[in-house]
């Protein structure tokens, strides 16, 4: 039985989602044996160790600890550090998920080792190259040999860049297989606002009229603070009609306090820090409409059924919108109102969950990585 080395790289939250049912698949098939690289991209130790738990994610194998910096020193710094990581083991294939700057340096480097490469989430476009994700996406596509997607556009868009079909696998979406996996354990919102110390009041209006999760942490909507005091006046308004529950991200976070935007959170919108995966999920399930800016979201709302407004001119998940429960409402705070407002008074269209959303995707992609080394007769270890 041949034993075959694979590498999974993770460096932020979003991907910890992915990679965990990617790696159980894995390590569930004879002769694969995975790696978990933790690239430390997202270097919260708190917050990721609660993921870790939660999500059921063994220890990293590896944790090189980058840190933040700007995109390029991100980028270079995990480079660095990733290339001895594969040239001491030499795995027959690197792994990567989604669209962080962790995703597109294992690319790189392991193309340059020749070493295959999967890509999981593969295809996705929003079209807009000043989003750094999108350039991310690009550049792993193209370096990539395991093209898996999880929505029929994203095969169209690489069979459109000209990569061969034959590389290309429609497997679902692995979002869904950790939603499914841990939806019986979500926390309950309120234990959730009571843990984060929301007051009675504030609880009792959750309780009786339902409550509104926002999400905003992409550069285009936060870094400028003249436009997310307009975002932040858009959801004080929506706060008087329902209230509306704000994790805040660490980014967000930082531009409001340094530019006093504080007093625009109004008594009905309640903040918490960054919560945990399991926190969220009880909380996007139990909520009226999701307000975000967020792919995941996105993905996971239309997945529960809860209608989603997303803050930004485009998706690069477009069925979320063709067949389930996202709406784009653009960056304008009066159509986020108006979309909001529509939602609360008329109800929202129900969408359904797209073909293979399924929970089994994962398994679908060891099938085929397994197919695809086997084909490449990998040799044995030692031999």
């Amino acid at each position: 039985m041949h034993l075959y080395n694979i590498d999974c790289i993770v460096g932020a939250r979003p991907n910890f989602i992915k990679i965990a049912p990617i790696m159980r698949a894995l390590s569930g098939r004879n002769g694969m044996s995975p790696r978990l690289i933790h690239t430390g991209q997202h270097y919260d130790v708190a917050m990721n160790a609660v993921f870790f738990e939660e999500l059921a994610i063994p220890s990293p194998d590896v944790n090189l600890e980058v840190g933040s910096g700007t995109h390029t020193e991100q980028t270079a710094r995990i480079m660095s550090a990733l290339e001895p990581v594969f040239v001491a083991r030499c795995p027959h294939l690197v792994l990567v998920v989604g669209d962080v700057n962790s995703t597109m340096a294992a690319s790189l480097v392991a193309s340059k080792l020749n070493i295959p490469i999967a890509h999981v989430e593969a295809g996705l476009r929003s079209f807009d190259r000043t989003m750094p994700e999108e350039i991310n996406r690009i550049v792993t596509d193209r370096l990539s040999d395991l093209l898996f997607a999880s929505e029929p556009s994203a095969v169209d868009n690489l069979v459109n860049e000209g990569v061969a079909i034959g590389q290309i696998h429609l497997v679902g979406n692995v979002m869904i297989d950790s939603l499914y996996a841990c939806l019986d354990r979500a926390v309950p919102p309120h234990a959730t606002l009571a843990k984060m110390g929301a007051s009675t009041q504030f609880l009792e209006a959750a309780t009786e009229q339902g409550f509104g999760l926002v999400t905003l942490h992409r550069p285009s909507n936060v870094d400028d603070p003249v436009k997310l005091e307009a975002l932040l006046r858009a959801l004080n308004s929506i706060s008087h009609d329902l209230c509306l529950i704000f994790p805040v991200h660490p980014r967000t976070r930082a531009v409001i306090s340094a530019a006093g935007l504080n007093d625009l959170l109004g008594s009905a919108t309640f903040v918490t820090p960054p919560l945990s995966y399991l926190q969220v999920l009880g909380l996007m399930r139990g909520a009226r409409l999701a307000i975000t800016d967020s792919g995941g979201v996105q993905e996971e709302t239309t997945a529960l059924g809860v209608p989603c407004l997303t803050v930004r001119e485009n998706t690069e998940r477009p069925i979320t919108v063709q067949e389930g429960t996202n709406t784009i409402v653009g960056s304008s705070p009066d159509d986020l109102i108006a979309a909001a407002t529509h939602i609360l008074r008329s109800g929202a269209r129900k969408g359904r969950i797209p073909a293979l959303w399924d929970g089994k995707a994962a398994s679908r992609i060891a099938h085929h990585i397994e197919a695809f080394l086997r084909a490449k007769k990998a040799p044995q270890l030692g031999s």
